[in-house]
């Protein structure tokens, strides 16, 4: 298998870099990477720094790193376009095109993309959006609701709480969530705070075999992890899912960013920003 080093330079956190990188990473299943983000290079002396690891990487190694950046600053990127790397520049092959379709100038300001200056209001509706989402986390605030934009609804481990937060983090949406329990299983009814809101709700199923191994690895021993018990607590809450009309998404095979995506795309939900 080949087997290669990469970098993610970035004068800021390093998100946009990881994410460009990764999906591009991800075609190609015959290779193993090893992963160094460099945050926050905004001085030549940073520049410099990150232009030696990947010298002494390529060296030690015998072959070049692969280096994706989103520098914006041209004197930084033209370092780190001498280094002894693939270099893969974000800017480089986006802003140009864009500046002669627009006919304008690119601002080269840093900190845009994920910086609290860009968009107050979207910042603060992230941060309340995700207080909202730990505060309403497995039930805990029944009372609460009333404000959820979709509350989500599953068996233990099937990924709600996850869900909740990204949606929050990425899309400011209110979203609460609720385990299903023995109690929903033996009354075969849902709680009233959940049925009085029957319209946000949206259930989460996940494939028995997925979900044993996530519960062995969180708590091995026990009835929390048998066959018979999750057989048994899939095969109610599906019953529930279909008396009540709750729509379902199955996440067996689905990261986070999909389920939520596919939440989003099936309710109709607004964004309040984009990430």
């Amino acid at each position: 298998m080949v087997q290669r080093t990469v970098f993610f330079i970035s004068d800021q956190t390093g998100v946009t870099a990881e994410t460009f990188g990764q999906s591009l990473l991800t075609q190609f299943d015959g290779a193993s990477f090893n992963r160094i983000t460099i945050p926050f290079v905004s001085n030549r002396e940073k520049a410099e720094e990150a232009v030696r690891k990947i010298n002494l990487t390529a060296e030690a190694e015998g072959q070049r790193p692969l280096v994706f950046s989103t520098l914006v600053h041209d004197d930084l990127r033209d370092m780190l376009h001498e280094a002894n790397g693939l270099y893969l520049d974000f800017f480089d092959a986006f802003l140009a095109p864009l500046e002669r379709e627009l006919g304008v100038k690119s601002s080269h300001t840093t900190g845009r993309a994920h910086g609290m200056s860009a968009n107050v209001d979207a910042y603060n509706f992230r941060i309340e959006a995700t207080n909202y989402a730990l505060n309403n986390d497995d039930g805990a605030h029944i009372k609460d609701y009333g404000k959820a934009d979709v509350i989500l609804v599953g068996v233990s481990r099937s990924g709600k709480t996850p869900t909740c937060l990204y949606m929050a983090m990425q899309y400011g949406v209110f979203a609460a969530n609720y385990p299903l329990t023995e109690e929903e299983f033996e009354s075969g009814k849902l709680p009233a705070a959940l049925d009085s809101h029957r319209k946000k709700l949206y259930g989460l199923t996940i494939n028995s075999q997925r979900l044993r191994q996530i519960r062995k690895e969180r708590l091995d021993g026990g009835r929390y992890a048998t066959p018979q018990q999750i057989s048994f607590e899939l095969r109610e809450a599906e019953k529930l899912f279909k008396k009540y009309g709750v729509p379902t998404i199955d996440t067996t095979e689905m990261s986070v960013e999909e389920i939520a995506s596919t939440i989003l795309q099936h309710t109709g939900l607004e964004r309040r920003f984009r990430p």
